[in-house]
């Protein structure tokens, strides 16, 4: 016997210690199965910044680089400098709260352990956050507004299956949460909304995939089956962003073209396989996205050369990529983006 939920219920969830209301899914009317509880805030990047504020932090230029720069993505325009990681890094994972923009792992050329992070309403310098429990780079990375999560990596650093978790409010290094379905490393941040970490394709070095296996962020366990990536290793240097409902992923790599600039998308409530989308402005990967809940910026990548576009899509509405501006050097893998409006907050 199912049981019935009416939509718009309020609860106080224990694991986020947040507030809490019932949304509806597409495939029925008031069940836990096909509905999701969504999170309540009284807050808004509007009240801390004018607009969702969206940060590319280090990588690749073509050597590696500690440069951190932002933008309004509500508005167009060119970032501007915000400050600096504690050093050079490139291929890192990003994680963000509405407070707080966190960089972890990456190449600095060894693999990195280290996690830090900005107060994203200033500017300023990385300062100390703390250490993953296996550094590594081209890590998948997620979050909600409470947990920020690392998952699997390799090329530079070992391929692994690991998921590791932080609490992003409180300083201290990352523990376990759980396996990934399979080894593999991807640098794609963003696949998440406030329930759901989806991890899409990868690669094995030298095999691509197209496995998306997901999590569900408040718990600890092992991802399950998603679905499967239309194109095989897409998520090989593409740039990934959601709203509370649907993902988009941007760019990278898909057999057999070496970069490609297809944009696809999924739901997070339906298990299934991407749906294309539409293109970016060029082909590219190792690019960074930032997004808050209408808006996904794709900004800089690898076309072979590493570039400074930026551009942006409507994620609810299909269609191409439109100029945005320019970052303030040109560089790829990663200039991991994070943002204080995205839709896992």
């Amino acid at each position: 016997m199912s049981t019935k939920i009416t939509p718009g219920a309020i609860r106080f969830n224990t694991d986020s210690m947040k507030l809490e209301y019932y949304h509806l899914g597409s495939a029925g009317i008031g069940t836990i199965a096909t509905g999701e509880w969504v999170q309540l805030t009284t807050d808004s990047p509007d009240i801390q910044t004018g607009g969702t504020r969206g940060l590319f932090c280090g990588g690749i230029s073509p050597g590696i680089v500690d440069i951190i720069d932002y933008i309004n993505v509500t508005s167009t325009g060119d970032a501007i400098d915000f400050g600096n990681l504690s050093a050079s890094r490139g291929a890192t994972s990003s994680v963000s709260s509405r407070t707080r923009g966190i960089v972890g792992g990456g190449l600095t050329p060894s693999v990195s352990d280290i996690i830090e992070f900005v107060t994203i309403a200033s500017t300023g310098d990385m300062v100390d956050f703390g250490n993953l429990e296996t550094g590594n780079d081209h890590m998948f990375s997620a979050c909600n507004s409470t947990r920020g999560i690392f998952a699997g990596g390799g090329d530079g650093g070992p391929l692994t299956n690991k998921i590791q978790y932080i609490t992003m409010a409180s300083n201290g290094d990352a523990k376990d949460f759980g396996d990934l379905i399979q080894a593999r490393w991807g640098a794609g941040n963003g696949r998440s909304n406030s329930t759901r970490a989806v991890f899409s394709a990868g690669s094995t070095s030298p095999t691509e995939v197209d496995t998306m296996d997901f999590i569900t962020i408040s718990t600890q366990g092992n991802a399950a089956d998603f679905g499967d990536n239309a194109f095989v290793g897409y998520g090989k240097g593409s740039g990934n962003a959601a709203n509370s409902t649907r993902a988009v992923l941007m760019g990278g790599t898909a057999n057999p073209a070496p970069v490609t600039d297809h944009i696809t998308y999924f739901q997070f409530a339906t298990l299934g396989s991407t749906t294309d989308f539409g293109s970016l402005t060029d082909e590219r990967r190792g690019g960074g996205v930032v997004s808050n809940c209408t808006r996904a910026v794709y900004g800089g990548g690898r076309t072979p050369g590493e570039t400074n576009i930026i551009d942006y899509i409507q994620i609810m509405t299909g269609g191409d990529a439109v100029d945005f501006g320019d970052l303030t050097d040109p560089r790829s893998f990663t200039p991991a983006g994070c943002s204080n409006g995205h839709g896992g907050l």
